[in-house]
């Protein structure tokens, strides 16, 4: 431990100690980190119970759905609330979006931009609001799952609790971890989904440091829920499961055709946005549309309202026909596009779960009708395509594995989704390389590819890296005067300035002094040639980098305004790469004693010149 046990739980200060030492000591301590978890754990437990509660009233009221079910799961919807209710919660998610980007007009930034570029630093008002669009979105009958809501409120309130405790970004990263888990753990009661939920897509890596209080976090949340309004797993499978060794084959080929639908599902969502900007519908008139489809889809298919949960009970324990089993998928598919396109709020964890035990219950039925000898059982099909549709499409592969094995505790069972999931997350890996969360940041022009730590470079800055004795010579002096200050092989770069002092070039002493170049008539301005980069102080690491990487030069001039354009010193591009070397080996030697067990640090580490994590070109 950091600090002794005996300091963290003493309500007294030893003699001459001030509060400000006792709360950095409780700081450095492991186990005060543990308690904020637990507590974030706690708010993010609560949280998932208020969304429901409020859920559950506004679709009571929307769809007059009775108390305790899942809306896609009834079968009598009124047929005029299931056409009319999604294009009316259409209409007011474009209203209330519009609302608060007037409000507070930045994109709300979700816990693995947060944990990937900021440290942690998440806004809980903005959080708040996204909430809010999420519950209109879910109440109104958008194909979308809840979980976006969930793990946004839980790890904004991690986050805010962290920062106003001072503590270090590591540990601010950590706690937006341990509030999603939470929030997860909570919405699935599943404690070991929630934990791995949060290393996989929340913080990148998997490590002793951090076991603890994500996994803390995680059972809190689970157990507030379970305290509040009882134990209520996503699905329940009460089938006996049987797997033979061909059915293990079966599985590999369902997860490469779930890695195949994820990516279309992907994909589609994109293509309806790109088809709403090309038709140049306003922006908040765009949810209203999409619920017009919706409707009309759910008119037929009421089961791809809402996120799904009671449809895959309704799969599991009963079934659907093949023929209208085929059509679901196909409505689901597009239901959620046409969602998530439109500008409905929410996220597709629980959609791709019921899409995918659709889908694998449509492969298993195939099967067994085709090869009835392999006794094919399309229950264990459906669990596989779940897992494996849901890996390919969110991208933690070993959360989807653990949620099978705690919503039904059967290892078997386990074993024959571990199968499928593995294969879908490295087919889409080796496809498509991008999870819908790092898809979409990749639309926006984030190169994201994890939640693994790269904001760190565009928080050290031009200024306090640069030397502040630059080589400057004004430009109306003779080439003869240069070539005497600064003979060949003096300095590689001389910074030219205007007689107002503006920078106005750079020269190199060597080929200033060739004798193509050379000419006593010459002044030292005509000897500039093409635009001259530069930095300002304020500039971070990856912009200079990719400044240098353009530029093709060994150093560049720092100003002090792009108006003034006076030069106060410079920077070498070898410098750079050597700060942000250090800066990497640092932060990996952070980590050295306990990362490695799952951990792209080594593996996927962001290095000058690629796109890898780091983003920089």
């Amino acid at each position: 431990m950091r600090s002794r046990v005996a300091e963290i739980a003493s309500f007294r200060l030893p003699r001459g100690a001030s509060v400000s030492g006792v709360v950095s000591r409780l700081r450095d301590s492991d186990l005060f980190l543990i308690a904020l978890a637990a507590l974030a754990g706690v708010a993010a437990g609560l949280g998932v119970v208020v969304i429901n509660m409020l859920l559950e009233q506004i679709r009571q009221l929307v769809f007059a759905l009775p108390p305790g079910e899942h809306l896609s799961e009834a079968a009598d919807l009124p047929p005029l609330r299931v056409l009319l209710m999604p294009v009316l919660g259409g209409a007011l998610v474009g209203l209330a979006s519009a609302l608060l980007r007037r409000w507070r007009p930045r994109e709300t930034v979700d816990a693995i931009e947060a944990n990937a570029l900021f440290g942690g630093r998440m806004s809980v008002g903005d959080s708040l609001g996204l909430v809010g669009v999420t519950l209109l979105s879910g109440g109104f009958g958008a194909s979308v799952g809840l979980e976006a809501a969930y793990t946004q409120f839980g790890a904004a309130l991690a986050s805010r609790l962290g920062r106003q405790l001072g503590l270090r970004r590591d540990d601010v990263r950590t706690l937006v971890g341990c509030g999603a888990a939470g929030a997860i753990a909570a919405a699935f009661n599943a404690p070991l989904a929630g934990a791995f939920y949060a290393f996989e897509l929340i913080i990148g890596s998997y490590t002793l440091h951090i076991l603890a209080p994500v996994g803390i976090a995680a059972l809190t949340g689970s157990l507030v829920v379970r305290a509040l309004v009882g134990s209520n797993p996503i699905f329940v499978v009460w089938h006996v499961i049987s797997i033979s060794s061909w059915d293990y084959v079966a599985f590999f080929v369902v997860g490469l055709l779930s890695a195949g639908l994820g990516i279309l599902v992907m994909k589609g969502v994109t293509s309806t946005e790109a088809a709403f900007r090309r038709e140049a519908v306003p922006r908040w008139a765009r949810p209203a549309l999409g619920g017009v489809v919706v409707g009309i889809i759910a008119f037929a298919f009421p089961q791809i309202l809402g996120s799904g949960h009671g449809g895959i009970l309704r799969e599991l324990h009963f079934g659907f026909a093949l023929p209208y089993l085929a059509g679901l998928i196909v409505a689901k598919i597009i239901g959620s596009a046409v969602s998530i396109g439109s500008g409905f709020r929410g996220g597709l964890f629980s959609s791709s779960l019921f899409l995918g035990s659709l889908f694998g219950s449509f492969l298993g039925m195939v099967l067994a009708r085709l090869a009835p000898h392999l006794a094919a059982d399309p229950v264990v099909y459906s669990l596989v395509g779940m897992g494996a549709v849901a890996a390919a499409v969110v991208g933690a592969p070993v959360t989807m594995i653990m949620l099978v094995l705690e919503t039904t505790g059967d290892f078997s069972a386990t074993m024959g989704v571990m199968v499928g999931v593995v294969t879908a997350a490295v087919a889409v890996r080796h496809w498509f390389g991008y999870s819908f969360a790092t898809w979409r940041f990749h639309l926006r022009g984030l190169k994201i590819h994890s939640p693994e730590d790269i904001g760190w470079i565009s928080e050290i800055l031009v200024g306090p890296m640069m030397r502040r004795d630059p080589a400057v010579i004004a430009a109306s002096l003779p080439s003869e005067e240069l070539r005497r200050r600064f003979p060949a092989g003096s300095t590689k770069q001389v910074f030219v300035v205007d007689d107002s002092g503006k920078l106005s070039g750079i020269i190199d002493p060597a080929e200033a002094s060739a004798p193509d170049r050379a000419g006593a008539d010459k002044i030292v301005g005509q000897l500039v040639s093409g635009p001259t980069p530069f930095l300002l102080a304020g500039d971070n690491l990856r912009t200079a980098l990719t400044r240098f990487s353009g530029a093709a030069q060994e150093s560049l001039p720092v100003i002090d305004a792009v108006d003034t354009r006076r030069v106060i010193g410079y920077l070498t591009e070898a410098y750079a790469l050597r700060r942000y070397a250090s800066e990497l080996e640092r932060r990996r030697g952070d980590r050295q004693d306990d990362a490695g067990i799952f951990s792209p640090t080594a593996a996927e580490a962001p290095t000058p010149g690629t796109d890898e994590g780091g983003g920089l070109r």
